[in-house]
């Protein structure tokens, strides 16, 4: 087989399974942060810890504020978190898609990278880094092929001025759709609850272990997990028994 059906190949076969990327990621993760505090090798101090939790935060929240301008302003059947099949009705050229050809993956990124910052181990951050751009580029490779195939010259034109994952405002458009909050509530409910679960998990391992014991602190952390946990369940509940969260054509 030649190289280039081998990666369209290998890249639809990681677009069918690649939401279980971030789980095998988060529990090695978690082997690698136990390990750091058994051989007492993780951050002691409370407020350099702190600070990188902040960190997190941020990093993680920028890459769901990318995922959410990107899902807010598309129509039905094209970005989103389909697993079967390649899928696009039509191609979005337009909004944070005249920026970048892979806005979800860049958020993606983040997101997972505010994650892994928890750990605290640069080189498991650097396995992650190499391990993501490995395993997605693969997958770009394979969406921009089913695009080529389905839309022709209109997505080579778009794809030679668009950058595929470092953002450009060079050609930017406004977005042809407006903003969906509906979509977002339906599609991206379960961002914040991730975000928070991940941090309330790193952040009650590493006080466990420097106090001995196991230990789940009453903080702004938990408070902050279990209210996103709240609204997570409410949503989804919405979405199952309503229809309050539908739109037409979004």
């Amino acid at each position: 087989m030649a190289l280039q059906e081998s990666l369209e190949q290998e890249g639809n076969i990681l677009f069918r399974y690649r939401s279980f990327l971030p789980l095998i990621i988060i529990l090695a993760g978690i082997i690698v942060f136990f390990y750091d505090n058994i051989t007492q090798q993780v951050v002691s101090n409370d407020t350099t810890y702190t600070l990188i939790e902040i960190i997190s935060l941020v990093v993680s929240f920028t890459g769901l504020i990318i995922r959410i301008i990107a899902v807010g302003h598309t129509p039905a059947n094209t970005s989103g978190r389909n697993t079967k099949a390649q899928l696009a009705d039509e191609i979005n050229t337009t909004g944070i898609y005249s920026t970048v050809r892979h806005p979800l993956y860049l958020g993606n990124f983040f997101m997972w990278a505010g994650a892994v910052i928890l750990i605290a181990n640069v080189w498991f951050f650097i396995v992650f880094v190499l391990a993501y751009w490995i395993y997605y580029e693969r997958i770009m490779y394979a969406e921009e092929q089913f695009l080529r195939r389905k839309f022709g010259q209109p997505y080579i034109d778009w794809a030679a001025k668009t950058p595929p994952f470092i953002p450009s405002g060079k050609y930017k458009v406004k977005s042809k759709y407006p903003f969906s909050m509906k979509k977002i509530l339906k599609k991206e409910k379960n961002g914040v609850f991730a975000i928070f679960i991940l941090l309330f998990i790193f952040h009650n391992i590493r006080n466990s272990f420097i106090s001995g014991e196991i230990k789940i602190e009453n903080d702004w952390i938990l408070w902050c997990t279990l209210a996103s946990a709240v609204i997570y369940f409410v949503l989804k509940l919405i979405k199952k028994y309503t229809n309050l969260l539908n739109e037409s054509g979004r």
